[in-house]
């Protein structure tokens, strides 16, 4: 039986835990909570605290999922949970000698750059914030390791309990003066193509370095907005401001694996959501 060790077992970490287990994966989760994941042994611990993590010594997985994720908008948590997070776990595998792989959970703020061009996993990250800065750190300890390793850029992701596109749509008068590049990955989305990812590795097959994970739909805010709107039957604003901003993403790479996205645009994703809420 393959093992897995899941730094981070929250919303998406813990679906991504519960898949695998349904694979018969074996799957030790780490996260600060002491609430149970059916099939998974859990361990409480903090990453930004190294003395907590003592008990991950003696554990030697296959495969390492790094995915935390900060509990504020700051420099200072970002550095805690994606670098000195992410170098303490490391640091606790020093000595596994059958650690194949460690996927690290980023995300596509590492791209800083506003442009109607689409990016893709060959373009240069250059972040424009605090955020992008530390997530890029972050990522570089990959090449402190002696195993394979792949780095997962996640667009904004949105699905159940997430609702603030919608709550939005619902308000018109607050809706962004800019209408910028918007792109998003559905959780369920964003989690099955991680587990697809590991069942590939276990099967030999070949995993690249990095992948962007996002739909195949950057739209405007104003598209998503406009689109929910109607599906609500809200008011709309009677004027639609030019793209100005954001990015656009390429999720060509993650296709070419022959996974099949769920959702594949935010109207996929959204309509299930308003149905169901």
């Amino acid at each position: 039986m393959h093992s897995v060790l899941i730094i981070g077992c929250g919303d998406l970490g813990g679906e991504v835990a519960s898949q695998l287990v349904s694979q018969s994966y074996e799957v030790i989760g780490v996260r600060r909570s002491a609430q149970k994941i059916t099939g998974v042994k859990i361990i409480q611990a903090d990453v930004t605290n190294a003395k907590t993590l003592n008990e991950l010594i003696d554990i030697q997985p296959e495969i390492i999922i790094y995915c935390v994720a900060a509990n504020g908008q700051t420099d200072e948590n970002y550095k805690a949970h994606y670098v000195d997070g992410f170098r303490n776990i490391l640091a606790t595998q020093q000595k596994n000698t059958k650690l194949q792989h460690v996927f690290f959970v980023s995300s596509t703020r590492v791209y800083g750059q506003k442009t109607d061009a689409l990016l893709d996993e060959a373009t240069d990250a250059i972040p424009a914030d605090f955020g992008g800065k530390r997530l890029l750190e972050a990522e570089s300890l990959l090449g402190t390791i002696a195993c394979n390793s792949t780095i997962l850029r996640l667009s904004g992701i949105y699905g159940a309990g997430r609702l603030r596109m919608i709550n939005l749509a619902k308000s018109p008068e607050s809706w962004p003066d800019q209408n910028s590049w918007t792109n998003r990955i559905h959780r369920d989305d964003a989690a099955a193509f991680m587990v697809f990812l590991v069942i590939s590795l276990t099967n030999k097959k070949n995993i690249l370095p990095c992948y962007i994970v996002t739909d195949s739909a950057s739209s405007s805010q104003y598209e998503v907005l406009n689109w929910i709107a109607a599906q609500i039957n809200a008011v709309k604003p009677n004027h639609m401001n030019a793209i100005k901003g954001g990015k656009r993403l390429s999720n060509a790479r993650l296709l070419s694996t022959g996974f099949k996205l769920r959702y594949p645009s935010f109207k996929e994703g959204y309509a299930n959501l308003l149905l169901n809420n």
